[in-house]
This record gives C-alpha cells, sequence and structure tokens, in this order.
C-alpha cells in the first residue's frame, strides 16, 4: 500500500474522533514524516507512540489529541500480530517471579531519582492524588497519604508493612502523623537507598526484598501503586501472603490502578518503554483472588483524579527539562511525555480506573465505617 493510501485510511479512521491531519487546531495532527501512517497500521500502539518518539509527529496539545483517540476507540483499530503475541504473553507465561520481579526496578524505578524528584512534587508519591478536596498537587498527595492512614485506623503503636514502598514517603507520613512504626519493602535499589535517608531517626526499616519472601506479622498491611507490577498469576499467592502477614483484627489496603478492559492485555508501548513485565488488573481477577482469604470492607473507585495528578506530572516534567537535558536525550523527553499524557488519556475517558480497597481477615466487628 503506497503512503498516499496509507494517508487516506488514516483520515477516514481520523474523522471518527474529530481529528484532523495538519489542522490548525491543538489536538489535530502535524504530521512531519507520512510513514508515521504504515507504522501505525503495521505495528499499532507501538509504531504510533514510536513516531512521536521520532519526531514524525506533533500535536500543540497531545493529552487532549490522544483523549480524542482513545474516545474513538481508535487503537482497538489497530490491533495486530504483536498485541496478540504480547497477549498470549501475559496470559500464558508468569513475568514476575524470581529475578524478573526486579526488571521493574532496574528498568523503570531505578532511571534517576531526580527525575522523579522534579516530576512528582514536594513528596515523591508515584501514585495518584487525592483531589477531592485538593487544588494543587502536593494537596492532593498529602490528602491520599491521609485517607489511607484513616482506612486502616492507624494507632500510635502499631506496626505497619509497606510492600512496594517506592521512595519511603508513606511510611514516613504514618510514623509521624500516627506515630506507627513500620517495614518497607521495594525492588529498586535507588528506591530503597532514598527511603532510607528519608526515614531516618524514625521507626522504620527499608528493604530491597519481594513481597514473596515475608514471613512476619503486622498489625496493617498496604500496597500503593505496586499492585500493577505483580501479574495475574500471582494475585492469589499475594494475598496470601497479605493474609499470614496481617493480624487477625488488623486491616489491610490496596491501591490500585484496575481496568474495564479484557484483562491481561498490556499495551505494546507501555510494556516495552515504560513497564515492563506488567500487567493492570480487572475487578474480576481482584474478586476471584480474594475469594475466601478477605472480607471486602470497603471500594473506593477515584479514577478520575488520576488524569488531573498525571497532567500535573506533565507540567512539572516539562519545567524541569532544561535542568533534565544533560542526563536524558530528546527521545526519552518525548518517550515521557508520550506516556503521561497517554496515560492522562486514559483515565479521562475511564479506561483505566483507581481503586483503593480496604480488606479484613475476618470482617470488622460492628461493621467498618468508610472513611472519605
Amino acid at each position: 500500500m503506497s503512503l498516499d493510501r496509507f494517508r487516506l485510511r488514516a483520515e477516514r479512521l481520523l474523522d471518527t474522533a474529530d481529528v484532523r491531519l495538519d489542522g490548525v487546531r491543538a489536538t489535530d495532527l502535524a504530521i512531519h514524516d507520512d510513514r508515521v501512517f504504515a507504522r501505525a497500521f503495521a505495528h499499532g500502539t507501538l509504531g504510533f507512540g514510536e513516531s512521536y518518539m521520532d519526531g514524525d509527529w506533533d500535536a500543540e496539545d497531545v493529552p487532549g489529541l490522544l483523549r480524542r483517540l482513545l474516545a474513538a476507540r481508535l487503537d482497538e483499530q489497530l490491533h495486530n500480530a504483536e498485541t496478540l503475541l504480547l497477549w498470549m504473553r501475559a496470559r500464558f507465561l508468569n513475568l514476575q517471579r524470581g529475578q524478573r520481579a526486579y526488571t521493574i526496578g532496574r528498568r523503570h524505578y531505578d532511571l534517576g531519582n531526580d527525575l522523579f524528584a522534579a516530576m512528582l512534587g514536594r513528596r515523591l508519591v508515584y501514585s495518584c492524588g487525592y483531589w477531592a478536596s485538593a487544588e494543587d498537587l502536593d494537596t492532593a498527595q498529602q490528602a491520599k497519604l491521609d485517607l489511607i492512614c484513616r482506612k486502616l485506623q492507624l494507632r500510635p503503636g502499631m506496626r505497619v508493612l509497606d510492600i512496594g514502598c517506592g521512595w519511603g514517603e508513606a511510611l514516613k507520613y504514618a510514623a509521624e502523623h500516627y506515630g506507627v512504626s513500620g517495614v518497607g519493602i521495594t525492588v529498586s535499589g535507588q528506591q530503597a537507598d532514598y527511603a532510607r535517608k528519608l526515614c531516618a531517626g524514625l521507626p522504620i526499616e527499608i528493604r530491597l526484598q519481594d513481597y514473596r519472601d515475608l514471613h512476619e506479622q503486622f498489625d496493617a498491611v498496604f500496597s500503593i501503586g505496586m499492585f500493577e507490577h505483580v501479574g495475574a498469576r500471582n494475585y492469589g499467592h499475594y494475598f496470601d501472603v497479605v493474609r499470614r502477614c496481617l493480624a487477625p483484627d488488623g486491616l489491610s489496603l490496596l491501591h490500585t490502578i484496575g481496568t474495564n478492559q479484557v484483562p491481561d492485555r498490556p499495551d505494546p508501548w507501555i510494556e516495552r518503554y515504560i513497564f515492563p513485565n506488567s500487567q493492570v488488573p480487572a475487578m474480576s481477577q481482584i474478586a476471584r483472588a480474594l475469594e475466601t482469604k478477605f472480607v471486602v470492607e470497603d471500594w473506593h473507585n477515584f479514577g478520575a483524579d488520576y488524569e488531573r495528578t498525571l497532567l500535573a506530572w506533565l507540567a512539572n516534567f516539562d519545567t524541569a527539562w532544561p535542568s533534565l537535558a544533560a542526563q536524558y536525550d530528546e527521545r526519552f523527553r518525548r518517550m515521557w511525555r508520550f506516556y503521561l499524557a497517554a496515560s492522562a488519556a486514559s483515565f479521562h475517558t475511564r479506561r483505566d480506573q483507581l481503586w483503593q480497597i480496604t480488606l479484613s481477615p475476618q470482617g470488622v466487628c460492628g461493621g467498618y465505617r468508610v472513611p472519605r
């Protein structure tokens, strides 16, 4: 098929999303290399994302453009053999066991604390903020941390476990504001080093450790933005670990992205460039893994807040780029912008959700009063 025919086919598809080629609106596609059409039709979202990284196309408002494309479900028109192979790999292989569990740490979270510090705001909290009463990113992240502490009913003297503790901000907040001690585990060496310094002087231990190796009891267990790296074949085992580590009268909270799309179908571009060996869970998968193990006390969805969080991260990243450019090249800049913009678009169109699920081993006596 000639480049002209690829362009005509693209125009017809884009018309359903009210996007024009080389138009004048902020959400129109500015084409710099017509090979973008062949790449997108041959390789789906992987080809389209790589074309942006290579500078083949642009838009004044990339998040807005991607919102239009996802709302029209144009990505579903670009499924191909690569998409199918990735789905089969995720469906039938356990990509998160053994040393593979540390892949995400090395390839994503160890990119550089300078990058994440510039992007995430005053606190290095790499998960959705809670914007119910917040007007800025830092306030939204503090509100999220406090919401988690209130949902877990933390009290002075309790010992808590943070599975996937990141840079240690949640444990630090809980120790300073609720008087708890705790253990945080991560598979990222850079995160662990940072968290130990951040929490110095507090009754907090930070470990470079896989969650499967935990065999001790805590008064409360939480996980914020880590479950996306567990993998569907390991969900049951994850909840087994939480159950054995949680006191009989304790509470656990799971903060995770969730999808209402077909389970076990990672996006090829995200898989290759951002989150290798990761899977966003469906509600049905979590529910099956929880059966016989926990009572679900609360299932809270505030996924719409993630768009606002991601756009704040994107604005911070753009502002900080002059100070980051010495360490990261232009292709990385465009890759990172596409990641944040595409993620924001996914939450805007409600493809993805953000769930906080509060669990108890045997049910809270007298009932659980839900904090918001």
